[in-house]
């Protein structure tokens, strides 16, 4: 028995496991959110959303783990009310890459085009819009 080899494949084993640990865990995109980066980030969705108020866009409170299309008194697009979306940390980042590659006849037409952006709104819709 070749007790280096042996140790080797345990340690490189135990790198790759770790490594795919860390993929797992960092949330959307492999992109690790910065909460208070997100919240500064979130001002440029004040336009259409609040946290507690439907405006234009839906309110964000409880959006993470929520059903699309599903807040009372905001008038959804059929599409989106139908989709049986239900908004995970993937799902916002699919959905803030490209809402429109998601559900094409969604209201919602902005796009985050950087992941780390998209990262740290969803960190902050996470922590912050429960």
């Amino acid at each position: 028995m070749n007790v280096w080899s042996n140790s080797a494949g345990r340690r490189s084993t135990t790198s790759l496991a770790f490594a795919i640990t860390l993929l797992c865990a960092s949330g959307p995109a492999g992109a690790t959110g910065n909460v208070a980066r997100g919240q500064t980030l979130y001002k440029g969705c004040a336009d259409c959303h609040s946290i507690n108020e439907n405006g234009v866009g839906p309110m964000h409170k409880g959006v993470v783990g929520r059903k699309a299309g599903s807040v009372a008194g905001y008038d959804y697009s059929p599409d989106l009310k139908n989709s049986g979306i239900v908004w995970t940390e993937d799902n916002l980042d699919k959905w803030l890459t490209g809402p429109q590659a998601m559900v094409p006849e969604t209201k919602m037409f902005f796009d985050v085009p950087d992941a780390q952006d998209r990262a740290d709104i969803i960190a902050y819709l996470k922590e912050k819009a429960r």
